[in-house]
């Protein structure tokens, strides 16, 4: 008789395995919750930094290249080109459609009504410009400094 009181308490009844399973469901829908309203700030951030590495590394051809790089980015088609132009060796990318992107630059090179052209000179220095990705009340910005061409990103819209 003792050994069947024993075995009787061994393991968990099924109301004990389905608050476990509840709970377990309970954390995991506040985690993706928690993790899908930081998504977009993360896409934001991300689309920024992508944006702002290829202008550096299309500052880095033109030293390297001596020749100028351009650094065309197409707002209407969500889409940038870097690279030589007009040249099969340029560099492609693009940013997701829910980030809106503005772009302040020489209106010399510009190429289109919905593009912005920032040129990267073979010194280092470049046209200059400014673009803003934003996503709701969030924007960060790309400085490109016409007389170093150094890239720089801050958080915000920065002065008009």
């Amino acid at each position: 008789m003792h050994r069947l009181a024993l075995l009787r308490h061994r393991g968990f009844t099924l109301l004990e395995v389905l608050v476990v399973v509840a709970l377990i469901a309970t954390a995991s829908a506040l985690l993706l919750g928690a993790m899908a309203g930081a998504l977009p700030g993360q896409q934001l951030r991300d689309a920024t930094g992508r944006m702002a590495a290829e202008m550096r590394a299309t500052r880095a051809r033109a030293l390297a290249t001596g020749s100028d790089q351009l650094f065309e980015i197409d707002i209407a088609a969500h889409r940038w080109q870097a690279g030589p132009a007009k040249s099969a060796l340029a560099r492609n990318g693009a940013w997701p459609e829910a980030i809106d992107v503005s772009a302040t630059t020489a209106r010399e090179e510009q190429l289109r009504a919905e593009t912005a052209v920032i040129r990267f000179f073979a010194d280092g220095s470049s046209t200059g410009g400014r673009v803003v990705l934003r996503r709701g009340d969030a924007a960060w910005r790309i400085d490109v400094a016409w007389l170093t061409g150094t890239v720089r990103v801050e958080r915000g819209e920065g002065e008009r």
